[in-house]
């Protein structure tokens, strides 16, 4: 399966997600913008997905919802992104009409994991999802450092799955990649290490390699 990196945005302002998508929308098919409320995680991001509405970049538009009710907000953000991720441990009364309301608009679904939550949580719901998300972080901040624990459970996701999408998020580098993808990961979210970098482009070209040259 084609490997992918997607830049992450966890920002305040809609000027910073402007800003960061101009940065790096040239040199990757997706960019991922986290939602915060607060409440499921402490950190409260820009959450206002009318802003994005008349927007207008090359890239598709991955939300990252990490908020308590994602119910509440998931029509909002069906009119602006091309891809919604929810997570398993946050209040969802009906989880498979939502993965059903999703794909009926025409956009894809994908059920985030936080590091303590076991993978078999997912198992009733792989056949109607288009990924499924792993933190290797706890959620809610950036600039964490990977756990190496998530490791042994990408590799146990991807023996029951082993045609589905794997996309990991947090804390993932130059350093680290090669050894997640081997794992079974297909998608890297990565935020810190490409904004961070002197050179956003080359950081991506340089992650892109290490996943090009190390793994089958």
């Amino acid at each position: 399966m084609q490997k992918q990196i997607i830049p992450t945005i966890l920002v305040q302002t809609f000027k910073e997600v402007e800003e960061k998508i101009r940065l790096v929308e040239n040199y990757v098919d997706w960019i991922q913008i986290d939602i915060m409320d607060g409440v499921f995680v402490k950190n409260i991001t820009w959450s206002n997905p009318d802003d994005l509405k008349d927007f207008k970049t090359k890239a598709k538009i991955e939300a990252h919802l990490m908020v308590e009710n994602p119910e509440e907000v998931i029509d909002q953000w069906l009119q602006v992104a091309d891809r919604i991720i929810v997570h398993f441990e946050s209040k969802i009364a009906n989880l498979n009409a939502l993965i059903k309301n999703i794909h009926n608009n025409g956009k894809q679904i994908g059920l985030a994991i936080n590091p303590e939550t076991d993978h078999e949580v997912v198992k009733p719901f792989l056949n109607e999802l288009d990924l499924v998300l792993l933190m290797t972080v706890s959620p809610g901040d950036g600039g964490q450092q990977f756990d190496e624990s998530v490791l042994n459970k990408i590799q146990a996701l991807q023996k029951i799955w082993p045609n589905g999408s794997i996309e990991v998020d947090g804390g993932i580098n130059d350093q680290n990649i090669k050894k997640i993808a081997e794992a079974g990961a297909d998608i890297f979210n990565i935020g810190t290490y490409i904004y961070n970098s002197q050179d956003v482009k080359q950081a991506i070209r340089q992650l892109m390699e290490k996943l090009e040259k190390n793994v089958g």
